[in-house]
């Protein structure tokens, strides 16, 4: 009798399982010979095809996955299983409207292939062409349940982007909740208007809005084919001139005319356009880094844009009215003032060792003549094994060392190869003047990496391409003019002579009776230009990281 009830239990078991694992799929067929008709059977498959994926995590017979399976079942059966984007045997204007935007992705800096595009081209142009798949209401209910995933998926990622939230994201949502995306869908059943929605979702930022631009120009030229690489070094030095000249022409850099053994300066000209528009130092010979961007493909160059049009969208979607833009690839700072730019300077920032990080603060106050504290980091990477050798390096560099009572230590009177990270009970300071390596004025904003903006006693290091060189902190060019808008509205007391002449005389003063100033620190990497994509050096290889976690299964999918 046990052995009875084992056996029935199993079968049942089985048969559960069998139930939950191999139900039958719904059929892939079913034609409806009268057209009046074709609404209601439609809607008998969609609550079928539901139904089905229930039991199978949201995944369809042909293994796509509608992620928002639960979500949607809720929406269609408020809305009695009827089709959103089909009517009869036809696509309703927003149908054929989303499967355009869809379609045109890339445009968006989006993948197509995210938005079921191959599924739902496949089906449109069964429809299209053939006459009985116009009756195939089965057709039509998978056509609907795949526009209304990508729907929701697509108006995700224009309004936040691939990207996951992080530590310096500003935006106090994150992700679309339940009620919003069926609101969304609601008034789009109700309006149609697919393309106004769209357009409502993405940032109203200028830097995106000028980027999305400039991808449109770069889209009607980009060739997703793949490229002829150029081997580097080269064995034969003619030979690898006329390859770099042949990929330069099709690129419109170089007259299509020039033959190798023509004039040198039109080449290096044309080398140095090139170099220019990928951020690479203009010097007109091609070495390994040029080689390497002459490599990269146009699909590199759209996934880089798409990135960026992510980092953007990482924004809130209301920026203050005041607010300084730190750049670090493009190794440019920003003050935007109504959407203004008010003042342009390049800066010095980190290198790729000692890197900027990206951060969101506010600058409350500024000083003239500071004092620099050099970080411990510096003092055991750098700076001691320099005056164990020399002791002099500390005069030299105009360096004093103080106890924690800030009296100041003979450097003599201190064995400096018996102290160590853990036995340190000094502070090494710079004192203040033109030698300081904060320069002659400092703007401190909270943060936790002790980073801030500066001037530097190493002014020319702003004429070089490459300035990604400081210890973390960043350098400003035009720091003088930086001050004179921070107290703008005070000029009364901080007229330009008044911060000019504390400079003269050499005085210390921290100047903070303004109003508090945003400070974003950012990577932006691609920025549209004049209608034109630049592109910036991928100094930190940020690019190269996001995309090999976000980008990867899209890489040869365009």
């Amino acid at each position: 009798m046990r052995n009875i009830l084992r056996s029935i239990g199993i079968l049942w078991l089985f048969s559960m399982l069998t139930g939950c694992f191999n139900s039958s799929a719904p059929e892939e067929v079913v034609l409806v010979d009268r057209k009046e008709e074709v609404p209601m059977v439609v809607s008998e498959q969609i609550h079928e095809l539901l139904s089905y994926m229930s039991n199978r995590d949201g995944y369809l017979k042909d293994s796509v996955l509608l992620s928002e399976h639960l979500l949607m079942q809720q929406f269609y059966e408020r809305n009695g299983y009827h089709p959103i984007w089909s009517e009869g045997d036809q696509w309703k204007p927003a149908g054929d409207s989303l499967f355009v935007a869809i379609s045109q992705a890339k445009s968006y800096g989006l993948f197509p292939s995210d938005y079921h595009h191959t599924q739902l081209l496949e089906i449109r142009n069964k429809i299209i062409l053939d006459a009985m798949s116009r009756k195939n209401a089965a057709l039509w209910a998978r056509a609907d349940l795949l526009l209304t995933d990508a729907c929701w998926k697509m108006a995700h990622h224009l309004k936040y982007g691939h990207l996951n939230r992080d530590s310096i994201t500003i935006r106090k949502d994150s992700v679309f909740t339940e009620e919003e995306k069926l609101n969304l869908l609601g008034s789009l059943h109700r309006s149609g208007q697919v393309q106004t929605m769209l357009t409502r979702l993405e940032p109203k930022h200028k830097g995106y809005q000028d980027l999305k631009k400039a991808l449109a120009v770069f889209l009607k030229k980009a060739n997703f084919q793949p490229v002829e690489q150029i081997q580097y070094p080269a064995t034969d030095s003619m030979a690898f001139v006329q390859v770099v000249a042949k990929k330069l022409k099709s690129m419109g850099f170089l007259d299509s005319s020039w033959v190798a053994g023509d004039d040198s300066l039109v080449y290096a000209k044309a080398v140095k356009q090139f170099q220019a528009s990928k951020g690479i130092v203009t010097t007109g010979f091609v070495a390994q880094l040029t080689v390497a961007s002459l490599n990269t493909t146009d699909w590199d160059y759209f996934t880089t844009i798409a990135l960026n049009l992510d980092r953007y969208r990482q924004l809130p979607d209301t920026m203050p009215e005041t607010y300084v833009w730190v750049n670090l690839p493009a190794y440019q700072l920003e003050v935007m003032d109504y959407d203004t730019v008010a003042l342009q300077s390049k800066i010095v920032v980190g290198t790729p060792k000692t890197p900027t990080p990206v951060l969101n603060s506010s600058i409350t106050n500024f000083i003239t003549y500071p004092q620099w504290t050099v970080p411990y980091s510096i003092i055991f990477k750098e700076m001691l094994p320099k005056i164990r050798k020399d002791i002099q390096y500390l005069a030299k560099e105009n360096l004093m060392v103080v106890d924690r009572y800030d009296s100041v230590i003979a450097p003599e009177t201190i064995d400096w190869n018996k102290v160590t990270k853990n036995s340190f009970p000094y502070l090494l300071r710079q004192r203040q003047g033109d030698d300081n390596s904060l320069g002659v004025m400092k703007f401190n904003f909270r943060n936790k990496y002790s980073v801030y903006l500066h001037d530097t006693n190493a002014r020319g290091l702003f004429s070089r391409d490459n300035r990604a060189l400081s210890h973390g902190c960043v350098r400003v060019q035009k720091w003088e003019d930086l001050s004179h808008f921070l107290v703008r509205n005070n000029e009364i007391r901080y007229h330009r002579d008044t911060i000019r002449a504390l400079i003269l005389r050499q005085e210390k003063k921290t100047i903070s009776d303004f109003p508090q100033v945003p400070i974003y620190i950012r990577y932006i990497t691609a920025a549209g230009v004049d209608g034109e994509i630049r592109f910036f050096p991928d100094i930190y290889e940020e690019d190269k990281h996001l995309k090999e976690r976000y980008f990867a299964s899209k890489l040869n999918n365009p």
